[in-house]
């Protein structure tokens, strides 16, 4: 499992599928995440600005993604 350390108190999906090099740009995530192939903690989810929080993980095209918080406060 692949992870992502993020600073803040969150980070929007399209935004972390993009710091996961699951997609090169903002429009693809955008698309692959209205198609419905993306998952959310084993959920379908459609929206591209869901936030995900320290232990939260997505799902895309069989890579899984752990956000996982630096501890620093924004």
């Amino acid at each position: 499992m692949k992870e992502i350390t993020i600073r803040d108190e969150f980070i929007k999906l399209g935004q972390a599928m993009k710091l996961a090099s699951l997609v090169s740009a903002g429009s693809d995530a955008k698309m692959i995440i209205a198609s419905g192939q993306v998952t959310v903690n084993g959920q379908p989810c459609e929206m591209r600005g869901k936030k995900l929080y320290d232990g939260d993980e997505f799902s895309y095209n069989g890579e899984t993604v752990k956000v996982v918080s630096s501890g620093a406060k924004a």
